[in-house]
């Protein structure tokens, strides 16, 4: 996701956003233990689907299964993955090379926000900063970078 955007100084500006797979790690991180591998999850993942295949086998033929169950089963299953997917961080990149002149030098700005629609707001926000005031806003999620 790119915007472009120009300060009311001239300066074209390049706001953009990555999402991250991983959380990118900061210094209050290292306090916390984190699971060494994804093995407890695939487990857990092997032991639910195991015990769904038993109870569907194992039912008897008599028994009627009412339509809106299979759909609740199916939005309860991606109810976890959909709101991991919707919360990753995105990391935020405001940028620009300067002005022609050389009065006002090449800038970098970087941060996070966490969720898909809360950067779009973000970005927005960013963008009509760096038009009013020729930066970023300070109490925003964006950093100067040297």
């Amino acid at each position: 996701m790119t915007r472009l955007t120009r300060g009311s100084d001239g300066r074209e500006w390049v706001v953009r956003a990555q999402m991250e797979w991983r959380k990118p790690a900061t210094a209050d991180d290292f306090e916390h233990d984190e699971a060494a591998s994804y093995g407890p999850g695939i487990a857990m993942l092997l032991v639910t689907v195991a015990l769904a295949l038993v109870l569907i086998v194992w039912m008897p033929e008599d028994v009627l299964v009412p339509s809106w169950i299979p759909l609740a089963l199916l939005v309860l299953a991606l109810f976890f993955p959909l709101r991991w997917m919707l919360r990753r961080p995105w990391t935020v990149v405001a940028e620009t090379e300067g002005d022609a002149s050389g009065e006002r030098p090449s800038e970098r700005w970087v941060g996070t926000v966490r969720g898909m629609f809360a950067v779009r707001g973000e970005m927005a926000r960013i963008a009509k900063s760096i038009q009013r005031q020729d930066l970023p806003d300070f109490d925003g999620p964006l950093h100067p970078v040297e």
